[in-house]
């Protein structure tokens, strides 16, 4: 299978099989053509040559990225319609019953529907539906309602509802963790890791891939590979390829012996998780010659401190905040130490995005105050990322050069500073408005690095960004020695930074100091006192 765009290749002489029982993650740079990859596998666009081939009856179900295409469907009814068929024919039959001339023909018809309703389980659709429904958090009170009434965050569980529904024999979801709180992607990662179908999954969150992969689809090179295992397999792997292809000369039994010893390690972990035994024995039977290197690039990213912090960081004082008629925050306090790094985690993303936005002095709260300790010297990444590129008739370089000091100011400097963010040649020429997102946040992330503050204040930094961004992102991070206040859907991104957990509610927090992300969730006595602020 090959796909062409405008003469450009996408990929050639592509050809995979994928088989029930496993989970497919599918990654790639930004661009790749990773989404593309899902859209011809469901048949919304024909391969420029080959073919894609199904099982007869296996039918495909896709996360739907329209979160407004069912606004005036109730919920549960939004959630069935996943399963076409079964709701194409569940509604013919309810016409036919509703018939005031119903015929011996539409008797005989009825019952051929009601054949094929009970073949696809239809009895129990609304039951099934309504269950998914509440796993994802959407209580019955809400089934009823039409979609127009939810916000944004309830629509895209509903919609991730109606891709799971009916136990679709290919199940194609495209970053399905998008929008989702913690115990949703939690919920999200046990189904899927003990789904018996084929899934296919395009996703960001590395965390989320090493919980349900038990294979990788590499889109590089113009080509797509499987490999056996989850990402952290596929990267290690990759990185170990790559430095036996720089160091060609030496001996092949010494490359060969490394990489037995990196399979025996990683299979003993794999042995532990839920699809292991048959992904072992596929691990065991790797040769050197299966492992390529990969053609990904990273940013170089790191930060560094103008002046140390002194005794104080931040004071938070009885903060709160109504929006729209609804109290987003209710008398919030908190203090922060120098040199923690410390996530702001929540069910609700509009409380974290508030109480950030207040702190960096951008939202002003109804009540309450906020102090920062005198040495502090801020940096901050907004959510909303477009609100530091008001003026889009300028190039990078000179959008850059605003927060450069005068001895970083000059061409030669910042075009090399760009270049290890992977900006270069007439890249660096370029009109910010018509940027990539992920290109908005490299800029971000560059001008932060300029600042040199000892604070970094960071409202869900990566997003938009693709996985290599987010691994530089994360990996400068770890060693940082000023403080760093943060909000994050990825877990291990979380999990790898925090040693501070905040959870916000308009009902209050849960603070744990000196506590890991991990921790934190698997405390008994911790989640409970969370789920008294919910």
């Amino acid at each position: 299978m090959g796909l062409h765009f405008s003469g450009k290749k996408l990929y050639e002489n592509v050809n995979l099989k994928f088989t029930p029982g496993n989970c497919y993650g599918v990654i790639g740079a930004n661009g790749a053509g990773k989404s593309t990859f899902l859209k011809l596998l469901e048949g919304k666009i024909e391969p420029t040559s080959g073919n894609i081939s199904i099982g007869k009856n296996e039918r495909i179900s896709s996360l739907n990225q329209n979160h407004y295409g069912f606004e005036e469907c109730e919920v549960l009814d939004t959630v069935i319609q996943g399963y076409e068929k079964l709701y194409s024919v569940m509604k013919e039959k309810d016409a036919l019953y509703a018939k005031a001339d119903f015929s011996d023909a539409d008797g005989v018809k009825a019952a051929e529907l009601e054949g094929e309703f009970a073949e696809m389980d239809g009895w129990n659709a609304e039951a099934d539906a309504a269950q998914l429904l509440q796993n994802l958090g959407i209580h019955e009170s809400m089934h009823t309602q039409k979609m127009s009434e939810l916000n944004e965050s309830q629509k895209v569980k509903v919609l991730l509802a109606q891709a799971l529904f009916g136990k679709p024999d290919i199940l194609l979801l495209d970053e399905p963790t998008n929008g989702l709180d913690n115990n949703t992607i939690e919920w999200l990662q046990d189904f899927l890791a003990n789904y018996e179908n084929t899934a296919i999954v395009v996703s960001h969150d590395r965390y989320f891939l090493n919980q349900v992969c038990t294979m990788m689809c590499d889109v590089d090179f113009q080509k797509i590979q499987i490999y056996v295992g989850n990402y952290d397999f596929w990267l290690k792997s990759s990185q170990l390829a790559t430095k036996m292809r720089q160091e060609s000369n030496a001996k092949k039994e010494d490359q060969i012996k490394e990489l037995k010893e990196f399979i025996a390690r990683f299979s003993a972990n794999a042995s532990k998780s839920k699809q292991a035994t048959s992904r072992k024995k596929q691990l065991d039977k790797i040769t050197l010659d299966d492992i390529k290197p990969s053609s990904r690039k990273y940013p170089f990213i790191k930060f560094e401190m103008e002046r140390e912090l002194g005794n104080d960081l931040l004071r938070v004082d009885n903060v709160s905040k109504t929006i729209d008629g609804v109290k987003i925050l209710d008398n919030i306090t908190l203090t922060l130490r120098p040199g923690e790094k410390t996530a702001f985690i929540s069910r609700n993303d509009l409380a974290t995005n508030t109480l950030m936005q207040i702190i960096a002095g951008k939202m002003t709260p109804d009540t309450g105050t906020v102090t920062w300790g005198q040495t502090t010297k801020v940096s901050y990444m907004p959510k909303n990322i477009n609100s530091d590129f008001e003026d889009d008739s300028m190039t990078i370089i000179d959008w850059l050069r605003q927060y450069a000091s005068k001895e970083e100011s000059d061409d030669t400097f910042l075009r090399g500073f760009l270049g290890r963010m992977l900006f270069s040649g007439d890249n660096i020429d370029k009109q910010i408005k018509v940027l990539s997102g992920g290109e908005k946040v490299r800029c971000m992330l560059s001008k932060m690095m300029l600042q040199k503050g000892n604070v970094l204040l960071l409202d869900d930094p990566t997003n938009h960004l693709d996985m290599e961004s987010i691994t530089a992102l994360n990996d400068s991070l770890i060693p940082f020695d000023g403080s760093i206040i943060f909000t994050s859907h990825d877990r291990q991104f979380i999990e790898t930074i925090a040693d501070h957990i905040i959870e916000v509610s308009s009902k209050g927090l849960v603070s744990r100091a000196e506590t890991s992300y991990e921790e934190f969730l698997s405390h008994p006595e911790v989640q409970k006192q969370v789920n008294s602020i919910y």
